[in-house]
């Protein structure tokens, strides 16, 4: 029977990274939860083993359940009726297998219901998920709100609220609204304290993923007077408190089981998240930053799906006499989307683990006062991971629509037809670059990490790293690649005008990312020769890039 993870080796090689044996560690505080949990590891390889289980069954599950439903879904897709929604069937039954089987609050503690899994196996599952319906990885996803409210609720709010997470209750983070898109800090929705000193939310969001969820963070204007960012906090709004009702399901081009909303707030109870005027500033910052992660896993699954199908038309099908995958020009396409899928892989896993890193040593400083060298190691991972994961949500959207595009370009006239999945799949491809920020403020977040060097440091120890003889010319190409990137770098610094920067921000972020993605897949390749190949494709994709 299939399985979308045992049938990837790539994962395993992810999974496997030389960097999680320091992960797990801190994540399991040197395995101290063996003492009161029968089902917590007692070493490295016992919590690998653990992962690697976890996995296979949520690739059992996805290739058995969640792919079957993934047409009737994007056909069928959720209703509205008196201000509730239903899901799909398809979807409902994916909901129910994922809740049996445990698969909600995978990263929360076991002391609050979750398993514990860092964030690298976490967005390994929805890589995984996204291969198998794109929109449903939008419901199960949205378990890493939990990891805002655990990183900044109360313990209070805690205690009541990830549980029920972890039990298979759903989420939702209510940001935008009609003239608040990317521009957060115009929200309006007004936040009200009560004599009781409870607070009640009044006005409308929109766009809203899973909207009609369980339980909602939301962003809300509590500061009368204010216009701006520092007049935003976050709130919590629980479903059985009644107050927010659905107006209407957006109507999609793609990810159709996935419901958008339309949400109206009148007086609807909820509870402040931390500090008031600090929503926008730390804590939807927080929240964004993993679900760009979570966009980037998506963006990566769809691109895996996209290629898998465009490599199996390119086997199957026929013209002047033999399969056409042994013609050059389709040849060449099938290879570069490997390529791009290999390549937007490796990053997302680079920035998942440092991800990993610095929130696991920000936890442990919640318990214990950090080491000097811990504290300048938990920034360092902080900075890594804050330049990595606009590149891997930008770059990574972008490549996944270049597949879906190729993927109905080998199947030509067919794939125009809605009786092939890539149709399906182009759909689904199109919101990767624009939701969670657009790929344009991806570059916008990125280019610091550019100018201030950041990329640099990264490529940097990557290239200091040893590589087998046959590698050698990879790297030497790739260190021509660096020094026309730091020209280009320069080219732009000397001039000193914003403008300028702002207006070459794109291509010189794309530049440091051709280049790490480049070293990634080398340095992948120096640990295990599968990828090889694609590494030698990418690095001379990349060389005309940059060029």
């Amino acid at each position: 029977m299939a399985n979308f993870y045992t049938d990837n080796p790539d994962l395993k090689h992810h999974l496997t990274h030389p960097m999680m044996e320091k992960i797990v560690a801190l994540k399991e505080r040197d395995y101290a939860d063996a003492a009161n949990y029968d089902y917590a590891p007692i070493n490295y390889a016992d919590a690998m083993d653990n992962y690697d289980k976890v996995l296979e069954i949520v690739g059992d599950i996805c290739a058995g359940v969640i792919a079957g439903n993934a047409e009737g879904v994007d056909h069928e897709g959720p209703t509205v009726k008196d201000g509730r929604v239903t899901y799909a069937s398809g979807t409902q039954q994916n909901l129910d297998v994922c809740r049996k089987a445990g698969l909600m609050g995978m990263a929360m503690p076991r002391r609050l219901g979750g398993l514990n899994f860092p964030i690298t196996p976490y967005i390994m599952a929805a890589d995984i998920v996204s291969r198998a319906d794109t929109g449903f990885e939008n419901l199960w996803g949205l378990q890493d709100c939990a990891e805002t409210l655990y990183e900044f609720g109360s313990e209070d709010q805690k205690q009541r609220y990830i549980p029920r997470v972890c039990k298979g209750e759903t989420m939702s983070m209510d940001l935008t609204e009609p003239d608040a898109g990317s521009d957060l800090q115009s929200v309006m929705l007004k936040a009200t304290k009560k004599e009781d000193g409870t607070w009640v939310l009044n006005g409308v969001k929109r766009f809203i993923t899973n909207g009609d969820s369980d339980i909602h963070l939301v962003l809300a204007r509590s500061e009368e007077g204010t216009t701006d960012g520092r007049g935003l906090s976050m709130f919590i709004y629980d479903k059985r408190n009644g107050g927010v009702n659905v107006r209407r399901i957006e109507n999609k081009m793609g990810i159709k089981g996935s419901p958008t909303c339309e949400l109206v707030y009148k007086n609807a109870p909820a509870e402040l998240v931390g500090d008031t005027r600090m929503g926008l500033i730390k804590y939807v910052m927080a929240l964004m930053n993993g679900a760009r992660l979570g966009i980037a896993a998506q963006s990566v699954g769809v691109s895996e799906l996209a290629y898998r199908e465009a490599l199996q038309y390119a086997r199957e099908r026929k013209q002047f006499g033999k399969a056409i995958i042994n013609f050059p020009a389709v040849a060449e396409i099938l290879s570069v989307m490997k390529a791009k899928l290999d390549g937007s892989r490796s990053l997302l896993y680079e920035t998942a683990r440092y991800v990993d890193l610095y929130k696991a040593l920000e936890d442990i400083a919640k318990e214990r006062s950090l080491t000097p060298d811990e504290r300048k190691a938990c920034k360092q991972y902080r900075k890594l991971a804050d330049a990595l994961t606009p590149m891997a949500k930008g770059i990574g959207s972008e490549y996944c629509n270049q597949n879906a595009y190729d993927c109905i370009q080998i199947h030509g006239g067919s794939g125009f037809m809605k009786d092939y999945a890539c149709e399906r799949i182009y759909r689904d491809a199109r919101i990767t670059s624009i939701y969670e920020g657009t790929t344009q403020l991806q570059v916008v977040a990125a280019i610091r990490h550019v100018t201030t060097g950041t990329y640099m440091t990264l490529i940097n120890g990557y290239d200091a790293q040893d590589v087998r003889a046959e590698l050698q010319p990879l790297k030497d190409k790739l260190r021509a690649m660096t020094e026309k990137y730091q020209a280009a770098v320069a080219r732009v610094a000397e001039v000193n005008d914003q403008k300028l920067t702002d207006f070459m921000a794109r291509r010189l972020v794309e530049m440091a990312a051709n280049v790490v993605m480049g070293y990634l897949l080398l340095l992948d390749a120096q640990r295990n020769e599968s990828f090889t190949t694609t590494a030698g494709v990418y690095n001379k994709m990349a060389d005309a890039e940059v060029a």
